[in-house]
């Protein structure tokens, strides 16, 4: 009987630790005019996506930030080359009712030492290859860090000002 309930209790300890793998991964190196960082993004079992933002060099403040359509990060034509937010046929802002875009991302914070390090969890879109709901499309994408902050409302991108860096988000391990 001992034997079968220390069977049971093992059995029990081995299916309560099994969780689920995580999914796709993305990265890419910020870079702008003295700002450098890294974006991360995972997709965890949940379906929602990990970002991590980490950048140093950033002017102080709050600042908008959104995963664009594009991934290109030309710094001559100040990061226009990424496109817009990835939109999905929805307006731009948490405060709007038809909104957000999937590529909508709460703003960041520098400090006055210029470093940020933010993570939060989205939803909206995929990290795969497949499926309607990706972003790791044919011309890839990016991030753009922007010089003010988003106000969540103004249409297209926020009012958040110029782009003041940006990172080509490409698969992980």
């Amino acid at each position: 009987m001992n034997s079968r309930l220390s069977i049971l209790c093992a059995a029990l300890l081995c299916a309560g630790s099994a969780y689920a793998a995580d999914g796709d991964r993305v990265s890419g190196s910020l870079e702008g005019e003295g700002i450098t960082g890294e974006i991360r993004m995972l997709e965890t079992a949940s379906g929602a996506v990990l970002v991590e933002v980490m950048a140093q060099g950033v002017p102080e403040g709050a600042h908008g930030i959104h995963v664009h359509e594009v991934g290109k990060c030309d710094a001559a034509d100040s990061f226009k080359s990424a496109g817009g937010h990835v939109a999905a046929d929805l307006e731009h802002g948490i405060k709007s009712q038809n909104g957000p875009h999937p590529g909508d991302l709460p703003n960041v914070h520098a400090g006055d030492d210029g470093v940020i390090h933010a993570e939060f969890f989205l939803r909206g879109f995929s990290l795969g290859t497949e499926g309607n709901a990706r972003i790791m499309d044919e011309d890839g994408t990016s991030v753009v860090l922007h010089s003010g902050p988003d106000d969540y409302t103004s249409q297209p991108s926020g009012n958040s000002g110029d782009r003041i860096a940006c990172a080509v988000l490409e698969p992980a391990e």
